[in-house]
């Protein structure tokens, strides 16, 4: 696919986008897990966080920086993500919305999840409706990961869109944390419809 010159003009100058290659992250949304994690602390160090629509490895590098040298950091997709050095970074190829990806997961988990963590996205229609409404439905189906993998009173935090079948997704998260909040870091593009949901302290 040949991308317009102006769209990869705009992005070149774009602040994140320089600031992740200059900070060799693999990609620019390391920053909206990084300034997420650091107002809620959500993730904290030496914590066990598995990272759903993880390619290319933004918030796998991400969740390393911060868990540190006693924290693991398992990374998920569709698609092989290219190997970490870090002895303590593990990746596996898996579908969120097969039932094998949780089973899959566990093995490679030491003990329960202290956090899930979930980028996942939809090939995007431009029809909005069913763009939301696909979101939505992969991140319920990060929801239903988590909350068979998290220890008690483990953290979440998925991508949402905006729309008419957000609130329900919410009242649903509320159901399994006592404290959930929408928010959109930063770095999230000003006209982009994405934000971020944060589940604290499964019940």
């Amino acid at each position: 696919m040949i991308l317009p010159k102006a769209w990869v003009r705009e992005r070149k100058k774009e602040y994140y986008y320089r600031k992740a290659k200059d900070e060799k992250y693999r990609s620019r949304a390391a920053y909206k897990l990084l300034q997420a994690a650091k107002k809620y602390r959500f993730i904290k160090l030496g914590d066990e966080v598995v990272d759903l629509g993880a390619a290319p490895g933004g918030w796998i590098q991400a969740c390393r920086k911060i868990v540190g040298d006693n924290g693991f950091v398992l990374g998920v997709d569709l698609e092989q993500i290219q190997p970490f050095s870090s002895p303590n970074v593990r990746t596996i190829v898996g579908d969120v919305t097969e039932t094998q990806t949780t089973q899959q997961i566990k093995e490679f988990l030491p003990r329960p999840a202290d956090v899930v963590v979930s980028d996942v996205s939809p090939n995007v229609s431009g029809v909005w409706e069913l763009d939301h409404a696909r979101q939505i439905d992969l991140a319920r189906y990060s929801l239903q990961i988590a909350t068979s993998i998290l220890k008690p009173r483990g953290n979440f935090f998925v991508k949402v869109f905006q729309g008419d079948m957000l609130n329900d997704f919410v009242k649903e998260v509320k159901t399994h944390f006592t404290f959930v909040k929408l928010i959109k870091p930063k770095a999230s593009r000003a006209r982009s419809a994405e934000l971020y949901l944060i589940g604290m302290y499964l019940r």
